[in-house]
């Protein structure tokens, strides 16, 4: 269904994301609309592996130390994108994308299918706490908004820890789910 331009609501290991192929313009504006987000915005690649964020952002060699040692794994990096990431993708001013790689088995499955990475949104809907964690609850508010839900289950209501790594150095943009610990040896 994602081959076919389909936005759909999957788990991940952090709570449950909207998503759809990187080329599917579309299905990314219907995400924006959904979620009600600007154009500001950091939409995530949710990649496979750590060889393949490579191809989607630049990368220094202290960079990938940190990303070896936390993915897979409830973050997100953000990064100063490539030319493989659509320009309507990027941060309008920075030109970086978030990137982030899953350690879910559904989540991963996907991606492994796929051969691809899934741009992806949390799935946290306007005026709302907490992002959608119930399939059932799923079904009913996103009925005609998404083209397929993946029950996998509950998976958790808190957010990935977001990190910009676009300036030389950590800087904590969202303090989620991921560990902060290391920052602090």
């Amino acid at each position: 269904m994602l081959e076919q331009g389909a936005i759909i609501a999957y788990p991940t290991d952090s709570c449950y994301a909207l998503g759809c192929l990187l080329g599917n313009k579309q299905g990314v504006e219907r995400i924006y609309r959904l979620r009600q987000l600007d154009k500001g915005h950091h939409m995530t690649l949710m990649c496979q592996d750590l060889s393949s964020i490579a191809t989607y952002a630049k990368v220094d060699n202290k960079d990938y130390r940190l990303l070896k040692t936390l993915t897979p794994g409830p973050y997100t990096f953000i990064l100063k994108g490539t030319n493989e990431v659509p320009r309507r993708l990027l941060h309008a001013k920075r030109r970086s994308i978030g990137i982030r790689v899953p350690d879910h088995s559904i989540a991963h499955a996907l991606l492994v299918e796929l051969g691809e990475p899934i741009m992806s949104a949390t799935l946290l809907m306007p005026g709302d706490e907490f992002p959608l964690n119930d399939p059932f609850e799923m079904k009913q508010r996103l009925k005609g908004l998404v083209d397929l839900i993946v029950d996998g289950g509950a998976c958790g209501l808190e957010e990935t820890s977001v990190l910009s790594l676009e300036s030389g150095g950590v800087e904590i943009l969202r303090e989620g789910k991921g560990s902060l610990d290391f920052l602090q040896q």
